[in-house]
C-alpha cells in the first residue's frame, strides 16, 4: 500500500504565534483575536453525532467553569455544518442532559484545520483527529497533544497541564512528572559552578544533587 501524500503545511510548533482565524461557529463569527487576554483551549473532533466525540464534549462542558475560574475558554472545532453542530449540541442536551457552554467552529473548508495540522490523512482525509492546542493569553502555543479517532481524551490530564503552565509563568519554575497543584515544583538547574554552590547551601531548597532541587511553593 502507498503512503498517503499530502503537500507540505506548516504545521504550528510549541512556542510559535498561534494562526489567526475568522471562522464561522455555533455561537457566532469568532476570531482568534476575541481571546487576547486570556488562554485558550481550541480542540478538534472527527465528527458530530459519534459516540466518543458525545463523551468528550459533555467532559469539556464539566471542565469548563473550572476553566474559566483560571481565565482560560474553550473552542471545538470539526469540518460539520454549523446546523450539525447546533442540532448536536441540542442533541446532547435532551438526551445527555448536559449543556455545552463553549462554541464550535464550523470548518466546512479545512481552513482552520489545516492552518494548525489538525487532519492526520493516514487516519483520514475527511474528518479531524483529536488535536488540542493550549493557547496562553499572548496568544503564543504552549502546548500540543494528539489523539487518535479511536481514543476519547482525558480531559483531567488537559487541565492539569494548563496548570502547570501557569504555574511555570507565575513562579519561574518547571513540574515534574505527574506533578498536580500544591506538590513540590523543580528549581530551573544553575547555570554557573557559584550558583550550583549557592543552591545546595540553600536550606530551604530539597537538593537530591547541584542539578536538581525542589521545593514547596
Amino acid at each position: 500500500m502507498e503512503p498517503i501524500q499530502e503537500a507540505s503545511v506548516a504545521i504550528p510548533r510549541i512556542g510559535s504565534p498561534a494562526p489567526q482565524f475568522e471562522a464561522v461557529t455555533s455561537m457566532g463569527t469568532l476570531k482568534l483575536e476575541d481571546f487576547r487576554g486570556g488562554w485558550l483551549i481550541l480542540f478538534s473532533h472527527p465528527a458530530d453525532f459519534t459516540p466518543v466525540c458525545t463523551t468528550e464534549f459533555m467532559a469539556f462542558a464539566k471542565l469548563h467553569p473550572k476553566l474559566r475560574e483560571m481565565n482560560c475558554e474553550l473552542l471545538g472545532l470539526s469540518i460539520d455544518s454549523v446546523y450539525s453542530h447546533i442540532a448536536w449540541v441540542r442533541n446532547i442536551e435532551e438526551k445527555m442532559k448536559v449543556k455545552i457552554t463553549f462554541p464550535v467552529i464550523a470548518d466546512l473548508n479545512k481552513e482552520v484545520a489545516s492552518r494548525y495540522g489538525m487532519i492526520m490523512p493516514g487516519e483520514s482525509t475527511t474528518e479531524t483527529s483529536r488535536c488540542v492546542f493550549i493557547i496562553d493569553d499572548k496568544q503564543i502555543i504552549r502546548a500540543i497533544i494528539y489523539y487518535p479517532l479511536t481514543t476519547g481524551r482525558n480531559t483531567e490530564e488537559i487541565l492539569r497541564v494548563l496548570q502547570a503552565l501557569q504555574t511555570t509563568d507565575k513562579n519561574g519554575v518547571a513540574t515534574p512528572a505527574n506533578w498536580r497543584p500544591g506538590d513540590e515544583v523543580i528549581i530551573p538547574p544553575p547555570k554557573t559552578q557559584e550558583m550550583a554552590e549557592e543552591r545546595v547551601a540553600d536550606k530551604e531548597l530539597k537538593c537530591k544533587d547541584w542539578y536538581f532541587c525542589k521545593k514547596k511553593l
